[in-house]
């Protein structure tokens, strides 16, 4: 027990200094049309009390170096941003519930979802470091193998026409994966920089479950004719950071202005391998995700609240599920939320609201005593 608290405690201090500055600086919390603090707040006291069985559960069937090390493939939502989500959200959980002095603080079942999440992360990125942030900004997850396939598809985009045309299907795609996700970026994941050796620099862009899926409410794309795509953007003059969240920090930010090739894949195959798409489906591409976009807003702005926040709420307590997946027991786990929340907890969480104050903890995340 001593040896499983010290290991916690180690964990915890490595998240709160590294979640305390990235949470500090992301945007609105809050949204017109969902309450997406409420919801994460749900699926966090939800993971608290739920996933260190998921876990062990989903480590027994396959060790969590062997789905780390999967991830590091085009489609996978074994990805950082469910990595960095397996232990934050649990500690987000586990922060709520024990300030408020609701759940005792219990040792072993935090040390089994940190100690989950160590191994994986540690095998997803492969050098030696956890994540993005210990290594400045660079997340590079695919092999020479995969960036050459990629970088044969690439063609030169010298046309102003063509450029503004990716940029079209950039932004639609990723404002539709940001609403289908319920107000969350984890739809879309970047990865780089990978330096080219004439100069130029490749991002590297996975957009996935884009079609019906395991989220209910994602009936309205069966016209979607893609559930996973990857595209290769090669920049010139643009300096690249991506961080845990696979999100892009560019300099300067529009770096569209700077595309020189493109590429763009799926890997909706048999074997998960890569196969280019022509840019000339961009177009086709773009009409049906708009069209899918226009009725699940419809949709979601007719739930009530209670129904958005279950949407929302699974959207994060899944975050384990491609790890389940990979191991082969996601269909043999319970994913229903919420379900240990419901009752008085529930009603106090869910009429929460958020605010764009930050942290102001001198610690946010506090060792097991």
């Amino acid at each position: 027990m001593t040896d499983r608290k010290a290991e916690a405690n180690r964990l915890i201090a490595y998240h709160s200094e590294i979640s305390k500055p990235m949470t500090m600086e992301r945007t609105s919390l809050e949204s017109k049309l969902i309450p997406v603090s409420a919801y994460i707040v749900v699926s966090a006291a939800e993971a608290w009390y739920r996933w260190p069985d998921l876990c062990t559960a989903i480590d027994a069937a396959m060790p969590a170096e062997q789905i780390g090390a999967a991830g590091r493939r085009p489609g996978s939502r074994v990805n950082a941003v469910h990595l960095w989500s397996a232990a934050n959200i649990y500690l987000t959980g586990r922060k709520f519930l024990t300030m408020f002095q609701l759940a005792e603080d219990e040792p072993t079942r935090t040390w089994q979802v940190l100690d989950f999440w160590e191994r994986a992360a540690l095998a997803y990125r492969g050098d030696g470091t956890r994540q993005a942030w210990d290594a400045g900004f660079v997340l590079q997850p695919y092999d020479k193998d995969v960036i050459d396939t990629l970088l044969d598809g690439v063609k030169p985009v010298d046309d102003a026409d063509e450029r503004v045309a990716i940029g079209r299907f950039n932004a639609t795609v990723m404002a539709y994966l940001f609403l289908l996700y319920f107000d969350t970026r984890v739809g879309t994941g970047d990865s780089g920089p990978y330096e080219l050796p004439d100069g130029k620099t490749l991002l590297v862009r996975d957009f996935y479950q884009m079609g019906p899926s395991d989220f209910w409410w994602a009936d309205v794309a069966k016209d979607v004719p893609y559930q996973n795509l990857t595209a290769a953007l090669v920049l010139d003059g643009v300096k690249l950071k991506v961080n845990d969240w696979g999100t892009s920090i560019t300099d300067p930010e529009s770096f569209m202005e700077h595309l020189v090739g493109y590429a763009l894949f799926t890997t909706d195959t048999p074997d998960g391998s890569l196969q280019q798409v022509s840019v000339s489906e961009l177009p086709d591409i773009v009409a049906a995700v708009r069209k899918a976009q226009a009725q699940h807003y419809r949709n979601v702005a007719a739930m009530t609240r209670d129904e958005k926040i279950k949407c929302g709420a699974y959207v994060y307590f899944s975050f384990l599920r491609p790890f389940a997946q990979v191991a082969g027991v996601a269909d043999a786990l319970d994913w229903e939320v919420p379900r240990d929340t419901i009752g008085p907890l529930y009603d106090m969480i869910s009429p929460l609201e958020g605010t764009n104050a930050p942290p102001d903890d001198d610690v946010y995340y506090t060792p097991i005593p």
